[in-house]
């Protein structure tokens, strides 16, 4: 036994951190959660240690199948826009002068450096009924009661558009910027129109960039709880709020753990489907 932890000092020397603090906080906690599905709340709002299969049967019940529903939706619809949105962004990003691509890249940045909380309640601020917007619509004459633009659907999805349009801009200008510009100048030589150059060179050459900007924007937008309590005024359930609710409102932890272990799981199966199309080093 010493001879083999003589052998391998350098390499427990080096991995043994990191696999320390995955064990701690990353394998332990969900190891937690994932016993926590399979138990039963009690009458006090706390866990009693008995096993079932109740939470996950739960799952299948026609409200909750609803949520998720609406859930998928609202992320399809926030994954589309912000590609339309910020692909032409990100092209001009990518053939933008030197000396200004450095500044628009960290202007790009700049809301990360910001708590997207209070960043979502300046959009709260605005639309709200006694809003700037409103204000100004009502000041140049082109309405004349308010109108209803906060607590709405279309503002929810404004919001994740909002929070979420950056996730999906940065993997799009690492893949444009890596087109090679001989291929264009050869497409045009041989006659091709700007739209086939576009659909035939620089859309399949930039996929890898497009899928994941997809799945970056995609999944966090399950879980947004913030916005949608924000936008919304809580009036639609989705997945991320049904779990907060669970753990701080019904106090129904198991049920709570056992959404959280799905959520995980619609993860892992659209990373496992974008390794098919794309490497994960372009999500980086």
């Amino acid at each position: 036994m010493n001879r083999f932890f003589k052998k391998h000092l350098g390499v427990l020397a080096t991995v043994g951190p990191t696999i320390a603090w995955l064990g701690i906080f990353l394998f332990i906690p969900l190891a937690y959660v994932i016993l926590m599905t399979v138990l039963t709340k009690n009458s006090y709002g706390g866990v009693d240690f008995v096993f079932t299969l109740e939470n996950y049967q739960n799952l299948f019940n026609n409200e909750y199948l609803r949520v998720f529903w609406d859930s998928i939706w609202l992320s399809l619809q926030t994954t589309v826009i912000c590609l339309l949105v910020g692909y032409p962004f990100a092209y001009i990003l990518a053939n933008a002068p030197k000396r200004w691509k450095s500044t628009l890249v960290m202007l790009l940045m700049l809301p990360f450096w910001t708590n997207s909380l209070i960043r979502t309640y300046g959009w709260n601020t605005l639309l709200r009924t006694e809003g700037i917007v409103n204000h100004f619509l009502q000041g140049i004459g082109l309405i004349k009661q308010p109108l209803e633009m906060l607590y709405t659907d279309g503002a929810v999805l404004l919001g994740m558009v909002y929070a979420l349009l950056p996730f999906t801009v940065l993997p799009l200008y690492t893949s444009i910027e890596k087109l090679d510009g001989s291929l264009l100048e050869a497409g045009s030589d041989l006659g091709a129109s700007q739209l086939h150059i576009f659909t035939r060179i620089i859309l399949p050459l930039t996929m890898p960039g497009i899928f994941a900007g997809s799945i970056q924007t995609f999944i966090p937008s399950l879980g947004f709880f913030f916005i949608s309590d924000m936008m919304g005024g809580a009036k639609t359930m989705y997945i991320g709020n049904l779990i907060k609710n669970q753990f701080l409102s019904a106090r129904n932890w198991p049920f709570g753990a056992a959404l959280s272990i799905v959520l995980i799981v619609i993860t892992l199966i659209l990373m496992k489907l974008y390794t098919r199309v794309g490497s994960l080093e372009d999500m980086a």
